[in-house]
């Protein structure tokens, strides 16, 4: 789980999605990550937003210092080359869009494109 990842490197993560019902899902999962390690979460407009490792946003705002930001719902912001790391999660529906955005990256200053891709076991592997 990506999330996992990025708690165990000491980080913080911001996850936006703008459908609600997606963000409630990835909540619950992250709670029930594992018997013995849940991933807490909260949500951006929520109490203590600014303390939770894993804030869920409809918006790319890091209330809560992070300094990773995951595109859950497969729409690319511009405000996610603000972070150190942006990682866009997009589905077979938003291919298109994500080659585009790949060309487009590339003449970004400071951007460094990699693609991964899930394979049957859940597991991220490099390349496309």
């Amino acid at each position: 789980m990506l999330a996992r990842k990025v708690l165990q490197a000491g980080q913080r993560l911001l996850v936006v999605s703008e459908d609600p019902g997606q963000r409630a899902v990835i909540g619950r999962e992250l709670w029930r990550a594992g018997p013995e390690e849940f991933l807490a979460n909260g949500e951006a407009d929520g109490a203590y937003a600014e303390c939770q490792p894993i804030l869920l946003s409809d918006r790319a705002e890091a209330a809560n210092g992070a300094r990773m930001v995951l595109l859950a719902d497969g729409k690319w912001r511009p405000e996610a080359l603000q972070f150190e790391r942006a990682l866009l999660l997009f589905g077979a529906a938003e291919t298109e869009a994500a080659r585009a955005l790949w060309r487009e990256l590339d003449d970004a200053e400071g951007v460094t494109r990699e693609i991964h891709k899930q394979d049957e076991g859940g597991r991220w592997r490099a390349g496309g």
